[in-house]
């Protein structure tokens, strides 16, 4: 079996981003290859052509074009050329895409195209309550319109995809995410640095960081001791129009506060879970995802989350038996539920411990990749 995935990210030196989606690819890609599985990334708006050799895979850096008009068309035509050229010479069965910018919108492929709802704009609008670019809209559905099949790393975002874009919900195949648990090992769970939250991903208003910057004016007031730790790329905020979010979240802190937060900006994705393992609580009161690759990465890790308990996040944790969900606009609870982590060390340990299990049960790469690689010999078949 031979599969390609169009992408605009992925985690390697040479490509300009690597964010959820690009990691959640990658773990694929690594797991289907050690099947003998040959995967083929095309791999968008590079700064340079190129075609290098990772993970197993063969990977095509295609570099951004520019246009003087409709670039938004010429440009996804130019790559639709590009990824059929190899589809034909490599044998490639199956193409998959992200529904993100709608980018197999007006492309025409002689295989199967698969679209894996990693997130929309579309869905993630709807999600924040803001008002959707009317092209953006226009594209996305383009693109699922004309595509065979669907992929949907949480029941959740399947069925709300498919509502927003008219597509059956039976159409819509469910298979989590999957992490290579090898990789995820904390061998000293009960090591950490008291008192330190962490957070991480691009700091932006649907990460919900504004309402832990709230939380933690009011954590700290009472726990003095506390800190916490913002990791990820810093992103313009589409409300205020600032150019850097983190400037405005600084700002909302107290002086005490302020006082105790560290932000590191981008770490390099194998320094992140050193993080991880000295935070006491992970905290992700994040407002829209499809699923959070950060919560499963921080549980395989045997740390306790708090997270969001909105629809995705129910599908990753057992509410008080491996993790919390909390409403990320009700401060008052969140600050409630970390300061009790703080004062209960063998809480955190004992919840720690049965994040792991729901991990292995749910979310390991070598059972999610037979489901993936079953999917796909139905789909070429």
């Amino acid at each position: 079996m031979h599969l390609g995935f169009i992408t605009p990210e992925y985690p390697h030196p040479r490509v300009k981003t690597a964010a959820g989606m690009g990691t959640s690819i990658k773990n694929l890609v690594v797991t289907l290859t050690r099947k003998n599985i040959t995967v083929s990334l095309f791999i968008y708006g590079q700064d340079e052509d190129a075609i290098i050799e990772a993970d197993g895979a063969k990977i095509h850096l295609i570099k951004n074009k520019t246009y003087p008009f409709g670039g938004w068309y010429l440009h996804r035509k130019y790559i639709n050329r590009y990824v059929n050229t190899y589809i034909d010479s490599d044998e490639i069965q199956a193409i998959e895409a992200p529904d993100w910018t709608g980018i197999t919108a007006f492309m025409n492929f002689k295989i199967p195209l698969v679209i894996r709802f990693h997130g929309s704009d579309t869905y993630f609008c709807n999600l924040e309550g803001r008002a959707q670019k009317a092209k953006n809209k226009f594209l996305e559905k383009q693109a699922l319109k004309i595509a065979d099949h669907y992929i949907a790393p949480t029941t959740y975002a399947g069925t709300e995809t498919a509502k927003l874009f008219g597509i059956h919900s039976k159409r819509v195949k469910t298979i989590h995410y999957g992490l290579d648990l090898s990789k995820f090992i904390n061998t000293t769970p009960e090591k950490f640095e008291s008192y330190r939250l962490v957070n991480v991903g691009t700091v932006i208003r649907k990460k919900g960081v504004f309402q832990l910057a709230e939380a933690f004016n009011k954590l700290v007031a009472l726990q003095p001791k506390a800190t916490l730790y913002f990791i990820g790329s810093d992103s313009g905020d589409i409300k205020t129009g600032s150019a850097s979010t983190w400037e405005i979240v600084e700002a909302t802190l107290t002086p005490e506060a302020k006082k105790r937060t560290t932000y590191l900006g981008k770490v390099n994705y194998e320094d992140v879970q050193k993080h991880l393992k000295e935070a006491h609580v992970c905290v992700f009161p994040s407002l829209a995802e499809t699923l959070g690759m950060v919560t499963i990465e921080s549980m395989a890790l045997q740390k306790v989350v708090v997270n969001t308990n909105y629809g995705w996040a129910q599908e990753l944790i057992d509410h008080e038996e491996n993790g919390f969900l909390i409403d990320p606009n009700a401060i008052d609870a969140y600050v409630q539920t970390i300061e009790e982590l703080f004062n209960d060390i063998p809480r955190c340990i004992l919840l720690g411990s049965e994040a792991r299990k729901k991990i292995e049960n749910t979310f390991d790469s070598e059972e999610i990749v037979k489901k993936n690689i079953k999917f796909y010999k139905e789909v070429i078949a």
